[in-house]
């Protein structure tokens, strides 16, 4: 059976909307078992529609990843939020391959056509800033290769076991790929290539600090 979370919303943290979480909760139960989903947590948040930092919202995609969940039931669209929140948050549950089932809809959520085109315009940014972001690595790997970088002879488990190890920063590379010309942001891209889990802001900082201890000792 797949498994499915129950999502509740109202905008207020007063009494008076308790009657609204508890229909909502009681209608999407039955629309789960209509649908054939285990409902494994019904969640349920008070807050704004507007507001991205709900804590009920959080916590549902958190389970997503968690308990491979395959679909969220809510009463209707507005319940997972409004304006940008909302597409924001759909496209979040769409990334994660879940299915969304409103009761409003009586199956799968119908996005307005505008909605489904602001939600492909953000799939598409995201397809190609993600082909940059893979150009950018590629020519920082090929950039330093060429002024001489050899990853074989820095990295542990590529063939010297005597290597630096994958989670150092290797303080040496950037040096050397900065005196060669290098960017920060294309040493980043070219060490990120090679293995190196490392922010731009690491390497500047590092550079930084080594320029200043080799300055101080002069």
């Amino acid at each position: 059976m797949k498994k499915a979370v129950i999502y509740c919303r109202v905008s207020t943290e007063k009494e008076t909307q308790e009657s609204s979480l508890e229909r909502q909760e009681e209608e999407l139960l039955a629309l789960s078992r209509l649908k054939g989903f285990e409902a494994v947590r019904v969640i349920r948040d008070r807050a704004s529609g507007y507001e991205l930092n709900r804590p009920g919202m959080l916590e549902m995609l958190d389970l997503i990843k968690m308990e491979k969940i395959e679909a969220v039931l809510i009463q209707d669209e507005t319940r997972i939020g409004r304006g940008n929140a909302k597409i924001a948050l759909i496209h979040c549950l769409y990334k994660e391959d879940v299915s969304v089932f409103s009761i409003a809809d009586d199956g799968e959520l119908r996005l307005s056509e505008s909605d489904s085109m602001v939600l492909q315009i953000v799939s598409m940014v995201e397809e190609y800033q993600r082909k940059i972001h893979n150009l950018k690595i590629k020519r920082g790997m090929k950039r330093a290769v060429e002024k001489g970088y050899r990853p074989e002879e820095n990295l542990k488990n590529r063939g010297n076991d005597n290597g630096r190890s994958r989670k150092e920063v290797p303080i040496a590379e950037i040096i050397r790929l900065r005196e060669n010309g290098l960017t920060y942001e294309e040493i980043t891209a070219t060490l990120r290539g090679f293995g190196y889990k490392i922010s731009r802001a690491t390497v500047h900082r590092r550079y930084i600090e080594f320029i200043e201890n080799n300055t101080d000792s002069l």
